[in-house]
């Protein structure tokens, strides 16, 4: 008898793996089904060689080599799913949706991945199958909701929640990247400014020092300034290579746990910046969290999804600690009291949506209200930044420009004596 490797989530929310012999893989795949464990990949073993076979079965999670991931947008996947979602509601079949969605897909490298989706669907295989052969085209929030969507047969539904849960996240994310333009280019600007008076202005004052002041000795802060002048222009491969390796070092500590854990430590607490930054991840985690309930996932798996797809740490470490308590049988409102990551009103209004039945529709309306309050998180941040840089940037174009002044002071001392 054939034998499957599979993948499966758990009706208690774990992964897990193993092998399962059955007369085919869509009898293996009932098999693991039937006690509503969910089957993320599927392979069958080469009974010759023991090595997976490269013939993928429906349902198998295929590995499509390049997917492109990396190059298709956010925006053109929500407006992909708004309008497939706006195809099936009209009454077209998925095939035929997915066709025509493909014909005007104006990115080549999406249309390729949509040609794909449309034969993996033609051949008999379910959508969410089809998906998951693109992982990083769509994420494990996609997939399950979609496949919650079919086993439900609600695809419409779950499609339209998923374009207006992914426009308002890409709502959001818009909001936070406008809040550092601002900050990003005044910086930008400074050291231009900066690096300029280095190279072109420092090294004019300088043959004036050694004419005039007959190699006496600088002040310590035009010393300084001079130094690193020179070097700036002897030494400047040296000193790309310094700004390139502290720049490398440094994304290397944040994606350590370490380096993650104090970088947000830091963006928690932080004045103002931890404010929109708590914000953000509540209105991320309910809407999720929100949106994945309401599409039918069981409430552990929506756990996991959302803390799958929680980047700061103590978020996502609060999170694994609710999953625990809740599949211990434990309320979602007691454990989340416990972190005090979530504010007591998060925790509260989480505690009425389970007492009415309507802890999805609590948890959208949550997201909403914090959204609301990124808008003026965004704005008190843009005031505090404006003077912070002005004050930067008058600093330190300030004391290079002291620096230079202090030897033309002693030259004016000696003309007049």
């Amino acid at each position: 008898m054939p034998k499957f490797n599979y993948k499966i989530i758990t009706k208690s929310g774990k992964n897990k793996s193993g092998s399962i012999e059955a007369s085919s893989a869509s009898d293996a795949k009932s098999r693991l089904s039937a006690s509503g464990d969910i089957v993320m990949s599927l392979s069958a073993v080469s009974s010759s060689s023991g090595k997976l076979s490269k013939k993928k079965s429906r349902g198998t999670k295929v590995s499509s080599g390049f997917t492109f991931g990396n190059i298709i947008k956010e925006e053109e996947l929500t407006v992909f799913t708004r309008q497939l979602a706006t195809l099936l509601e009209a009454g077209l079949p998925l095939l035929r949706s997915l066709e025509v969605m493909t014909r005007q897909e104006p990115n080549k490298r999406f249309k390729l991945v949509l040609e794909k989706l449309s034969e993996t669907v033609k051949s008999g295989s379910s959508f969410s199958d089809g998906l998951s052969q693109h992982p990083k085209v769509f994420d494990r929030l996609y997939i399950n909701m979609i496949k919650a969507g079919e086993a439900g047969g609600v695809l419409e539904l779950v499609l339209a929640r998923l374009s207006g849960f992914k426009e308002k996240a890409l709502k959001t994310k818009k909001k936070v990247q406008s809040a550092m333009v601002y900050p990003f280019v005044v910086v930008s600007v400074a050291i231009a400014i900066v690096v300029m008076l280095m190279v072109v202005v420092v090294p004019k004052f300088q043959t004036i020092f050694d004419d005039m002041l007959d190699g006496a000795a600088l002040p310590a802060p035009t010393q300084l300034v001079i130094n690193i002048s020179n070097f700036l222009q002897e030494q400047i491969i040296i000193s790309l290579i310094i700004v390139g390796s502290l720049f490398f070092t440094f994304k290397l500590f944040l994606k350590s746990q370490f380096g993650s854990k104090i970088f947000n430590w830091c963006a928690i607490n932080m004045p103002k910046v931890g404010d929109l930054v708590r914000k953000v991840n509540i209105a991320r985690i309910t809407r999720t969290f929100g949106t994945l309930l309401s599409s039918g996932v069981p409430i552990l798996q929506a756990i996991n999804i959302t803390k799958d797809i929680t980047s700061n740490y103590y978020y996502s470490s609060a999170l694994s600690k609710i999953h625990d308590k809740v599949r211990d049988g434990q309320s979602l409102s007691k454990p989340m009291e416990l972190e005090s990551v979530f504010p007591n009103m998060v925790t509260s209004m989480v505690d009425v949506g389970e007492e009415t039945g309507e802890l999805d529709k609590m948890l959208n309306r949550i997201a909403d209200n914090y959204d609301e309050d990124i808008d003026n998180a965004v704005a008190g941040i843009t005031s505090i930044i404006e003077p912070i840089m002005i004050v930067f940037l008058a600093l330190a174009v300030g004391f290079i420009v002291i620096a230079l002044f202090l030897p033309i002071v002693e030259i004016i001392k000696q003309l007049t004596g």
